[in-house]
């Protein structure tokens, strides 16, 4: 019996699920992160070490597993193909191996086809779509240093600045202040500078705060609620552009991320815009990791060595 494996690689944590050759689900588990946009060499060659050695128990052995497909994050950086190749090839596995954004994967598990749009607002943001003529095209995904608007790394951060906004008076007082301190148990702006300059923090101490978005919009607080207008406003600015070069102004629009899955808000605006810009469109929900989407491309790649 031949196996393969399917790795979604998120900004804080892969999701990994194995497949007998038929399809059949037969394990799936977690592990950290490997993203080389935030995450340190040392914890992602732990992550893969942990995987491969979880992927050989539930195959009986790596050299039963076929095909791994790896849907990572980050990509779009040269030189991460390359490293994660190696950490592969490095901790045991000589089997059929593709690696391709997160958001390619994702795709194929919402939508259970290579054809269609997806949306990810996670740790980071991106939109991307794929015709049947086999044209594509993405939008975002560029990381967080200049991109990743609407996602929760950008609402972490813009709630952070609400709070030193706040501080200085800029804005009015806001419930984001007293959230943002209870979460990182600090009662100072001194502390927030502190923690947002702190090397040993990366984007995912940042993206964990988006959650607190939801509370403080609850509560109808002004500054929250521009916060969550704006992240969904972002967001559409990202499905445009693919909609518009593919001419896929009507049918499924994928959803997948934590900020559309989670938040409300920010969902809720963000499907009444885009109700406005496309009324032809509709939001589907994407399975809770792309691990699934990864595994189908594996069966497919599989399949084709085999022929």
């Amino acid at each position: 019996m031949k196996y393969v494996a399917g790795l979604d690689g998120g900004g804080t944590k892969t999701a990994v699920t194995i497949a007998d050759e038929h399809g059949r689900k037969i394990h799936a588990f977690t592990s950290g992160a490997i993203n080389y946009n935030g995450q340190d060499e040392a914890s992602i060659r732990d992550s893969f070490r942990h995987m491969m050695a979880e992927i050989g128990r539930a195959c009986g052995g790596l050299e039963h597993c076929a095909h791994i497909v790896i849907g990572a994050a980050g990509i779009s950086n040269p030189a991460v193909r390359d490293r994660l190749t190696a950490n592969v090839r490095e901790h045991g596995f000589a089997g059929g191996l593709t690696i391709t954004g997160d958001h390619v994967t994702a795709l194929c598990g919402a939508l259970e086809s290579p054809y269609g749009i997806i949306l990810i607002a996670g740790t980071g943001s991106i939109c991307y779509g794929q015709a049947e003529s086999g044209l594509s095209h993405r939008a975002g995904g560029c990381g967080h240093l200049i991109d990743d608007e609407g996602s929760g790394y950008s609402i972490g951060r813009s709630l952070l600045a609400a709070v030193a906004k706040a501080n200085d008076g800029r804005i009015s007082p806001t419930v984001i202040t007293e959230l943002v301190y209870k979460r990182l148990r600090m009662d100072s702006i001194r502390q927030i500078i502190e923690f947002v300059h702190d090397p040993s923090k990366n984007k995912k101490d940042i993206a964990s705060l988006a959650p607190i978005l939801t509370d403080a919009c609850e509560a109808g607080d002004e500054a929250a609620l521009a916060i969550a207008r704006q992240s969904a406003a972002s967001l559409l600015e990202l499905v445009i552009p693919v909609a518009e070069r593919l001419d896929m102004r009507e049918g499924k629009l994928a959803l997948a991320g934590s900020v559309l899955l989670k938040n409300a808000f920010v969902r809720g605006e963000f499907e009444e815009r885009l109700g406005r810009a496309y009324p032809r469109m509709r939001c589907v929900q994407a399975p809770d990791d792309a691990s699934g989407g990864a595994v189908l491309m594996a069966l497919q790649e599989m399949a084709k060595a085999q022929a």
